[in-house]
C-alpha cells in the first residue's frame, strides 16, 4: 500500500503530459484547410453568423459590435469631494504628478473611458 501511495502524485503529471502531447499531435495532423484567409474588403469586419459559422450551444448574441459608446470626456472631483464606501472598487491611473480613479459602477455600464493623464492619451476599460 506504502509503494502505491508514493505514486500517486505522479498521475496528474503522467495525465497531463498525455492531455498536451494529444494536443499537440491535432495541431500538427491538420491538413491545412483551416488557414485564416483576408477578407474581400480589408476594411470589413469579420462577422461568424454572417460568414455561416455555428455558434456553441448555449451562445447568444447580445449587444452588437460598439453598442456601448465609451466615455470621451469624463468628469472628476477632487477625492475630498467624493462620498463613497471605503470599498468601493475603482480601477486607477497615477502619473508623475497626477492620479485619477475610475469607479467600477460607472464602468459597469459603459465599459470604457477614452481619457488622458498628464497629455498622455489612455484607454481605461472594465
Amino acid at each position: 500500500m506504502e509503494r502505491n501511495a508514493r505514486r500517486r502524485p505522479w498521475i496528474p503529471l503522467l495525465m497531463a503530459t498525455g492531455l498536451v502531447a494529444a494536443g499537440l499531435w491535432l495541431i500538427s495532423s491538420g491538413d491545412g484547410g483551416d488557414q485564416i484567409t483576408p477578407l474581400a474588403d480589408p476594411g470589413a469586419v469579420y462577422n461568424p453568423i454572417d460568414a455561416g459559422e455555428e455558434l456553441p450551444t448555449g451562445y447568444r448574441v447580445g449587444l452588437a459590435r460598439d453598442q456601448i459608446a465609451p466615455v470621451y470626456e469624463p468628469e472628476f472631483t477632487a477625492a475630498a469631494g467624493v462620498d463613497w464606501p471605503d470599498d468601493s472598487l475603482v480601477i486607477g491611473v497615477a502619473g508623475a504628478e497626477r492620479a485619477k480613479a475610475y469607479p467600477v459602477t460607472h464602468l459597469n455600464s459603459r465599459e470604457m473611458v477614452i481619457d488622458s493623464l498628464e497629455g498622455i492619451p489612455i484607454l481605461v476599460t472594465w
